[in-house]
């Protein structure tokens, strides 16, 4: 084992996101008092008293409020924490409604809820960039979760380093390329405890049947090396996608335009989305369907209910395949006038 391990953690974190683009800026830290996160919060405040600059860390922490006294004692436990390390702590609390409290749609409710209070957190207080700790683990069970629910290549590119959240905030990851054992190694030699969320292991959720039974069953009895195998996977699919991504976004500048309809569009949503075929008549149907994401996205319209049926029935009204009209999620209607395909969500 090396005998440094902390300074090779702590440069390999410098190295991935470089001190030079945020020393400067506020940051937001999402903790959860779980390992990665905890390891995030101490490699990055040691990064920032070696590099200094003009911008403020700041933590932030969404306790919620599902496991009771247990998620109060998290909160208690990183608050002490906070003051020992001298960072500005910022909390939120979910309030518990009628939605079952287990289950994967809860778990993207509450994934949904905590990156609205991350955001929130980071505009009021003009931060720049979201920080939150995923690792390598959570990239591999991530693609495989995918696979299995089935996904395009967008999907199989798996969690990206950084993505933006809002116009004047970017999210980042800085622990991807790190593994839990790698996590947890540093946290040792840190003499640093956490909390550990006993969720984590309840096998009624999905991830977690993929964390504890699945992916130990494909390591033992089918290949040794299947995290390497999937986060090669997620490389090769995120440079496929890049590719795919910047030929469509040419062809989106000529046939895209966005319309507030007949009221102003509010939360920055638009109301209709304009699409000219024209351009799209002979281009493969992959492309086709990369312009309706990027359409829809330019629209600010939640992603997350469409699937491949829903961007391929745009693409084929777009290519004239059928000339029906389309109900979406979100109450949008797509359909054919002439040349154009209008998406309107103002109905």
């Amino acid at each position: 084992m090396n005998s440094k391990p902390e300074p090779d953690f702590e440069r390999r974190i410098a190295t991935a996101w470089p001190a030079e683009a945020w020393r400067d800026s506020h940051i937001v830290l999402g903790v959860s008092a779980g390992p990665d996160s905890v390891a995030m919060l101490r490699a990055v405040l040691a990064i920032k008293a070696d590099c200094g600059g003009k911008g403020q860390l700041f933590v932030a922490h969404f306790n919620h409020a599902v496991r009771g006294a247990d998620a109060d004692a998290d909160q208690d436990w990183l608050e002490s924490l906070c003051r020992q390390r001298k960072v500005w702590l910022e909390t939120g609390r979910a309030v518990p409604d009628a939605v079952e409290s287990h289950g994967d749609g809860w778990e993207a409710a509450a994934r949904n809820a905590r990156y609205d209070f991350l955001l929130r957190t980071a505009e009021r207080l003009g931060a720049r960039f979201v920080a939150v700790a995923h690792t390598a683990d959570d990239q591999v069970e991530t693609v495989l979760h995918r696979i299995l629910r089935g996904t395009g290549l967008a999907g199989l590119a798996g969690i990206r380093s950084s993505r933006p959240l809002s116009p004047s905030v970017a999210l980042v990851r800085p622990l991807l390329g790190f593994t839990r054992r790698e996590v947890l190694a540093y946290l040792a030699d840190k003499g640093q405890d956490y909390r550990i969320d006993p969720t984590n292991s309840d096998t009624r959720w999905t991830r977690n049947r993929l964390r504890h039974e699945l992916l130990p069953l494909l390591r033992e009895s089918y290949n040794s090396a299947v995290d390497d195998a999937l986060l090669r996977l997620a490389f090769h699919a995120d440079e496929a996608q890049e590719v795919v991504a910047g030929i469509a976004g040419q062809l989106a500048s000529n046939c895209i335009a966005i319309e507030p309809g007949p009221q102003e569009p509010t939360a920055g949503k638009a109301l209709r989305v304009r699409l000219d075929c024209r351009e799209l008549r002979r281009a493969p149907i992959l492309l086709v369907r990369e312009v309706c994401r990027t359409a829809w996205r330019q629209a600010g319209w939640p992603m997350q209910a469409m699937g491949y049926d829903e961007w391929q029935a745009i693409a084929e009204l777009m290519q004239g395949h059928h000339d029906s009209s389309v109900n979406l999620p979100g109450g949008v209607r797509a359909s054919r006038e002439n040349e154009v395909v209008v998406l309107d969500a103002g109905n």
